[in-house]
């Protein structure tokens, strides 16, 4: 607990506010030319940044470093928006020239159970319904729609495929096992969970036998359409306004005032966090809008401060559709021979004074038992997905230092490869993902002081050859345990055994909700919508 207390201290004392904008995510984000960027099998998009002020990004800039131009704003020939030449995701959600459909069909009023009248001991849904609101396409299927608006460096129509899990990864260099793998982008989190949705087994559209209420609004997708370009907060924000109003009007949102409806924002916090109606200030006010303070928000990083939004997995490349996929791999990860110490997968931030990155990187380069993969030189490796699984497979350690923000879609695939996270900030996993790491941090990563490591007091090397190789043996075998809870399973087919990244976040859902119901019911004040009284590490 004093460790947890020192690091709380440190946290506080530490400068808070995310650096430069997220614009080149780490690891394997780094944007090249644009010609490789649409031929290459991984196409993330690394715009996500908050600001020095006010926890907002600095500015709407290109990414630095990047010889990319945007994209031309004129439709291709093949457009997903000329239906003659139709090109979209493969099972896709969008159903041109057909009715659109609700997630469940009214026939089937509750899945898996066989009445909507639930008998007590012999329903396995009671307490898990999930009712879905069937909203205008113009909050989801329409922006999949306009794929080709959401970025102006990624081709999204690309890797919004099937299902979001964008294409399937060739395995010619033995990073991979046979099945499961896809260069995933790690903005697709809304589609995913949208698809994992339609398979949970207890949907219902009866609303009042619901406990939780699912918003399928593509939050992420559509502020991610205006982050660049120069719009005007009146554009950024005027969907979320829409919903807010659409929801407002619907007597399932009455009946608590939101506070059982989730939603799922596939971005970084910060971006829907806009402190202020100023066009230079970034992103749009989804999260600060009073009626979505009610709601359960889940994002890839959240506030360290608010306790409605809550921080689930980055996607990572790999999403079974057995549970013996899952074992098999946990158990080559258990056996695979790590040649290196520790490594580093990323670029510099020399436009920051307070990034150590680096410093890691020099440290990098003077240890022999050390692998850089430097994402800022021409012609990296950062855009392989087997390049970096490869590193993380052969290394001890992986080095997680902070981005433009406090987290990095690397700790997620370096975990995948059974290899230990060093983190040097709290804000960096330790109060993010409390439904799905272990409270007590030593047992699964390791933590070095940035600031330490910025005033040059400590050698990250000599640090990590200090752990005794029994504690090293137990951490890696604890990190390779988390592999199922940070993985999004494939919808086409449903695990068995194994609980996913997905199942936590329903089941972290469904717990919070009762809670928030029960503390209604019994007028108690509900301290988790009291923002400057929340800290997520207690």
């Amino acid at each position: 607990m004093d460790n947890i207390f020192l690091m709380r201290n440190e946290y506080l004392n530490s400068d808070l506010q995310p650096h430069n904008q997220r614009l080149q995510e780490d690891s394997n984000l780094q944007p090249q030319n644009k010609q490789q960027t649409e031929n290459s099998n991984l196409q993330p998009e690394n715009n996500q940044q908050p600001e020095n002020s006010n926890l907002q990004p600095k500015n709407k800039q290109q990414p630095e470093n990047s010889n990319l131009q945007p994209r031309e704003q004129q439709q291709p020939v093949n457009s997903i928006l000329q239906p003659q030449h139709q090109q979209q995701p493969e099972d896709s959600i969008l159903q041109p020239h057909k009715r659109r459909q609700p997630l469940i069909k009214e026939e089937n009023k509750v899945r898996p159970a066989s009445s909507n009248t639930p008998r007590i001991g012999s329903d396995p849904c009671l307490g898990r319904y999930i009712y879905v609101h069937n909203l205008p396409r113009r909050f989801n299927e329409d922006i999949l729609k306009n794929c080709r608006s959401l970025s102006l460096w990624t081709d999204m129509c690309k890797v919004l495929s099937n299902r979001g899990f964008g294409p399937k990864i060739k395995n010619g260099e033995g990073a991979f096992s046979r099945t499961g793998w896809f260069a995933t982008n790690q903005f697709a989190l809304e589609v995913i969970f949208y698809h994992r949705m339609k398979q949970y087994e207890c949907l219902t559209t009866n609303s009042s036998l619901a406990s939780a209420i699912y918003v399928p609004f593509f939050a992420g997708l559509d502020v991610s359409r205006y982050l660049w370009g120069g719009f005007n907060t009146s554009v950024r924000d005027f969907h979320s306004l829409e919903l807010v109003k659409w929801l407002a009007n619907k007597p399932e949102w009455r009946s608590f005032g939101g506070r059982d409806h989730f939603l799922v924002g596939g971005r970084i916090t910060w971006d829907f966090r806009r402190p202020r109606d100023t066009d230079s200030e970034w992103g749009n006010k989804l999260l600060v809008l009073p009626q979505v303070k009610n709601m359960t928000v889940l994002v890839i990083e959240s506030s360290p401060w608010s306790s409605y939004d809550i921080g689930v997995p980055y996607p990572t490349y790999f999403h079974p559709s057995k549970d013996r996929e899952v074992s098999q791999w946990q158990r080559r990860m258990r056996g695979h021979k790590r040649s290196w110490l520790f490594s580093f997968a990323g670029a510099p931030r020399p436009g920051s004074s307070d990034s150590i990155r680096g410093e890691i990187i020099n440290q990098c380069l003077a240890s022999k038992r050390s692998k850089l993969l430097e994402c800022s030189q021409r012609g990296n490796k950062c855009h392989s997905p087997s390049s970096i699984m490869m590193m993380f497979q052969r290394s001890v350690f992986c080095l997680q230092p902070q981005g433009d923000s406090y987290t990095r879609r690397s700790i997620f695939d370096s975990i995948l490869a059974g290899c230990i996270p060093v983190f040097f900030h709290p804000g960096s996993a330790y109060i993010q993902y409390t439904w799905y790491f272990p409270l007590n941090h030593t047992s699964y990563s390791v933590f070095i002081s940035e600031n330490d490591v910025r005033d040059g007091k400590v050698n990250i090397e000599t640090a990590l050859l200090k752990i005794p190789k029994a504690q090293v043996k137990a951490m890696r075998e604890k990190v390779i345990e988390l592999i199922p809870r940070i993985i999004y399973a494939d919808p086409r087919s449903r695990l068995e055994t194994t609980e996913d990244a997905f199942d936590i976040a329903v089941k972290g859902v469904l717990e919070r909700v009762s809670r928030l119901k029960k503390d209604l019911r019994e007028g108690r004040k509900d301290m988790d919508f009291e923002e400057d009284n929340s800290w997520k590490m207690f």
